[in-house]
């Protein structure tokens, strides 16, 4: 059986750690390694990753500069055919196990949905809303193969993994499907749902042109431009 690597990555998360282990533990499918990237928690969270070697394979705590230089780091940690990344205020659905099932093209990205609010979050994306939108990373399962060939690009501190999805669909080696699973419950709260990556904002647009072509970046330019007119006649009528 293809063994699954899921990676943490860990910051002072002792309040939500043990109901992410969990749910990892809880699940049917295995075999699933799971490596934590902490990084230098000051709180009790080194103390659930010793309390439960059953769950943790692997897991480190040192310093780092940000989410996606630690998911790098757990890169170079992994031994699995397939990888999934989830935060540790994340949990997984039972329908993970069952997502698994389908795995069977180790050049296919798949992906399903999360739970969000309550609300299943996001569903099938077609190629304009994966370059607008991007699929959240907790909703994907990668092959080994996306990232003998990439790694998370660090310049992006929010957006990292909308960026090497970019590229991924651009990469005529590469597939990406949906398989319409709700695989875990996914915290809305999270930094990279009140935080915006300025970087990648201000490169969007150039990205989209690069990665999805002409056609798609037109689209997304006349939205942008809808989007400046509406606001500014919501100003004129204050």
């Amino acid at each position: 059986m293809d063994k699954i690597s899921v990676i943490i990555v860990s910051y002072n998360a002792e309040k939500d750690l043990q109901a992410c282990l969990d749910s990892i533990q809880a699940q049917t499918y295995s075999p699933i390694e799971l490596v934590v990237v902490d990084g230098a928690s000051q709180d009790g969270t080194i103390d659930i990753l010793k309390n439960n070697p059953g769950v943790v394979t692997k897991w480190i705590s040192e310093k780092d500069t940000g989410i996606y230089d630690a998911m790098n780091k757990g890169l170079k940690l992994i031994t699995g055919d397939w990888v999934y990344f989830l935060g540790a205020d994340d949990r997984l659905l039972p329908d993970f196990s069952e997502m698994i099932k389908v795995l069977k093209d180790k050049r296919t990205i798949y992906y399903g949905s999360v739970l969000a609010k309550g609300t299943k979050y996001l569903g099938y994306l077609n190629p304009y809303q994966q370059a607008k939108t991007g699929i959240c990373h907790q909703a994907m399962i990668y092959p080994k193969y996306v990232f003998e060939k990439y790694s998370f690009d660090t310049r992006y501190r929010i957006s990292a993994d909308h960026h090497l999805n970019m590229k991924c669909w651009a990469d005529p080696e590469i597939n990406i499907h949906f398989a319409d699973y709700i695989i875990a419950w996914f915290n809305h709260t999270g930094i990279s749902s009140m935080e915006e990556d300025k970087l990648f904002k201000q490169q969007k647009s150039t990205l989209i042109l690069k990665y999805f072509g002409v056609v798609l970046w037109l689209r997304f330019l006349f939205r942008e431009l809808k989007w400046k007119l509406f606001q500014r006649k919501q100003e004129r009528s204050l």
